[in-house]
């Protein structure tokens, strides 16, 4: 008869043999597994040439007169002395405006509205600090 007293005691040595079988070879095939990515690099090009566009600097002081490079032009007439000044002028060249803290928003975006109305991209606010 049967003794239900008794435990059965269980044997996990094979079980541990075949983990540590696993994990050799798991240990072993690792460091030799590869993955490869595919990269697309972009191509250079060689005949284009960088040129060198100088930059366009605006700045209006705080009794609303506008320097472009150190030529002073007045407010009430900046949009058509503009107009005139940047038809020698690429389009691409990039433009920095720099005003006074003291204007009004608007008058420096009016600045900046006739930049861009006279056709110029690259335009860009500089503040100092």
């Amino acid at each position: 008869m049967y003794d239900f007293n008794q435990r059965p005691e269980l044997n996990i040595t094979p079980l541990v043999d075949v983990m540590l079988v696993l994990l050799a070879i798991l240990m072993i095939t690792a460091p030799t597994m590869e993955y490869e990515e595919q990269l697309i690099l972009p191509q250079g090009s060689i005949q284009k040439e960088v040129s060198d566009i100088e930059k366009l600097d605006i700045s209006i002081r705080k009794d609303k007169v506008i320097s472009i490079n150190k030529k002073e032009y007045p407010f009430n007439n900046f949009s058509n002395e503009f107009k005139i000044f940047s038809k020698t002028l690429q389009k691409e060249t990039p433009i920095h405006i720099r005003a006074d803290k003291n204007l009004y928003y608007g008058d420096v975006m009016y600045i900046l509205k006739v930049t861009k109305e006279s056709g110029f991209e690259k335009v860009s606010l500089i503040t100092d600090g």
